[in-house]
């Protein structure tokens, strides 16, 4: 199952952690939210949560290079 562990106003900042994510050999998806077109939700598969979380934390402190 898909779980949302990220959500951006920024399309910019979503293509940001994809990359990284698949660059770390993760599965990794981004939507549009139904909401609002402003808002990508970052999705990745259940059984990945913990180990997401560390290269997600590192992308968004700025530790992506």
């Amino acid at each position: 199952m898909w779980t949302v562990i990220y959500i951006t106003q920024s399309a910019k900042l979503a293509d940001r952690i994809r990359t990284r994510l698949a660059d770390e050999g993760f599965l990794v998806r981004v939507r549009q939210t139904q909401v609002t077109k402003q808002q990508f939700e970052i999705l990745v598969p259940e059984t990945e949560l913990d180990e997401v979380q560390e290269v997600l934390t590192d992308v968004l402190n700025g530790s992506y290079d």
